[in-house]
């Protein structure tokens, strides 16, 4: 999609009108500039409808429509946010090519940046909502139909507002890739072909791209990933990227993704009720492929390392068993107790690499790690856990700029008794049945209690829901969230 800003309303656009509870069509600042017959008709028309907390649409003299947003109570930003997805929502569903916003419209009070960031978030969602994966659909006779282009009308500084809206098109399409990985069959989306998409992205991007197999795992003792893999006949493969951006002497920040391409849940199999959406529990792993794709495009200043171990949780008569004991690259047994509890096991190993090859300042991980997430928090938020309060709270400011939430759960030295192995130094279950989410997070903690780390469960938000204005299937959790983080973290 193409994005522009320039000062005054475009001809041959749809203008986008946000109406917050309080505001009228007649004081909207693209109600001036219409011609009279179009003053009349979206006069007559707000006399007549009930706009609030609709989306509607007028065609105008020229054949164009006027896209009306009914907003319930206060803008906030986060209101914004979803406003623009229901605008190209609207422009997709009327066939609308060019849309044309008011960039004022979407300046909450509760928004304290530049206007400049604001048009790149705007970017991004707009990118966000004119997505939809039909790869494997026969296309209809007039072809798929996608919003081409949306102009940004404003008085600030043009310069200044294209260049956000350039790195927040870059931000929105690593998002969309991201998706389009998540969203691709468990049959089509093996390790191996993960591995290849994480090379491709490398080449395009500008980021060095380094591939481990089985035989060097094993060199590595990297016993974790190799008993989950066993039972497929897919072999692991260990991801690592690498971007610099910054000086050789500037320590890292590292990336980890949960590579699971297809989680049956091992001999512990899982219910059949959505066990289809279980190719994507690679969802991590595809969000850092693409974090990097987007920080090699905009060029930031940072050194970035990106780790993904790939692996099929699979049953067969050589898949790794409920009370095996994996000796894991760090040297701690775990004791398996369920073997559908996989991805903390190839997160330990990924952990350890991190730390064994390289000095980081930072190491977040992400994983579509537990449901006890999702039923603690719902799928508006994905879960971070830390025990450095303030890292968490830089997360979450970045998460509320962007739409891509985080809340904290507690990460408390308590918990650590209930992963305590009876013949293994780690169980990766606990003893009990509550606060899941937690005890994943804890387990991985015993693989990294002297760095900086943030654990992210992203798997709340793994697939979109009702109401959110997202196509069916993946939303890229964590991309724009860390891209953001990044952007700013020092």
């Amino acid at each position: 999609m193409n994005f522009k800003h320039t000062s005054t309303l475009p001809k041959n656009s749809a203008p986008v009108f946000v109406i917050p509870e309080s505001g009228s069509i007649v004081r909207h600042p693209f109600f001036k500039k219409l011609n009279k017959e179009d003053q009349d008709r979206l006069r007559g028309f707000e006399k007549h409808t009930h706009i609030k907390g609709f989306t509607h649409t007028v065609i105008l003299s020229s054949g164009c429509r006027a896209i009306i947003i009914g907003l319930t109570g206060k803008l906030t930003h986060h209101k914004a946010l979803l406003s623009v997805r229901r605008a190209v929502e609207a422009g997709r569903r009327e066939r609308a090519t060019n849309l044309a916003f008011n960039l004022s419209d979407f300046l909450a009070s509760d928004f304290k940046h530049l206007p400049e960031l604001l048009a790149e978030l705007l970017a991004t969602q707009a990118e966000m909502a004119n997505f939809e994966f039909v790869k494997y659909k026969t296309p209809p006779k007039e072809g798929w139909f996608f919003v081409r282009k949306i102009t940004i009308v404003s008085n600030r500084n043009s310069v200044k507002i294209n260049v956000a809206l350039h790195r927040g098109r870059i931000v929105g399409e690593e998002i969309n890739n991201a998706r389009s990985l998540s969203n691709t069959p468990g049959g089509d989306m093996t390790p191996n072909k993960l591995a290849a998409a994480a090379r491709t992205a490398g080449r395009r991007a500008g980021f060095k791209t380094k591939i481990l197999g089985e035989t060097q795992m094993k060199k590595l003792r990297m016993g974790g990933i190799l008993g989950v893999a066993k039972g497929s006949s897919e072999k692991p493969h260990f991801i690592i990227m690498e971007y610099r951006g910054a000086s050789m002497k500037s320590a890292p920040t590292i990336l980890i993704g949960k590579g699971v391409t297809f989680d049956t849940g091992g001999l512990n199999l899982k219910l059949g009720d959505n066990l289809n959406e279980m190719h994507m529990d690679m969802s991590a792993g595809a969000s850092v492929i693409h974090i990097l794709s987007a920080v090699a495009r905009l060029k930031l200043k940072i050194n970035l390392v990106g780790l993904v171990p790939a692996v099929e949780n699979m049953p067969s008569g050589s898949s790794y068993r409920p009370g095996d004991l994996l000796k894991t690259m760090s040297g701690k047994t775990v004791e398996v107790l369920n073997t559908d509890a996989e991805g903390r096991i190839i997160l330990a190993d990924a952990l350890t690499y991190a730390q064994k090859f390289y000095k980081p300042k930072l190491v977040i991980d992400l994983a579509t790690l537990t449901g006890a997430s999702v039923s603690a928090l719902g799928q508006r938020a994905s879960a971070v856990f830390s025990a450095d309060e303030s890292l968490i709270f830089e997360l979450r400011s970045a998460g509320e700029l962007t739409g891509d939430r985080v809340w904290p759960l507690p990460l408390w030295e308590e918990y650590e008794d209930e992963i305590k192995g009876t013949f293994g130094d780690l169980a990766n279950v606990g003893k009990t049945r509550y606060g899941g989410a937690i005890q994943g997070a804890v387990f991985l903690w015993q693989f990294i209690k002297d760095k900086p780390w943030a654990h992210i469960d992203i798997a709340p938000r793994m697939t979109s829901f009702e109401g959110e204005y997202l196509a069916k299937g993946a939303v890229g959790a964590g991309v724009g969230l860390l891209l953001r983080f990044l952007s700013d973290f020092k």
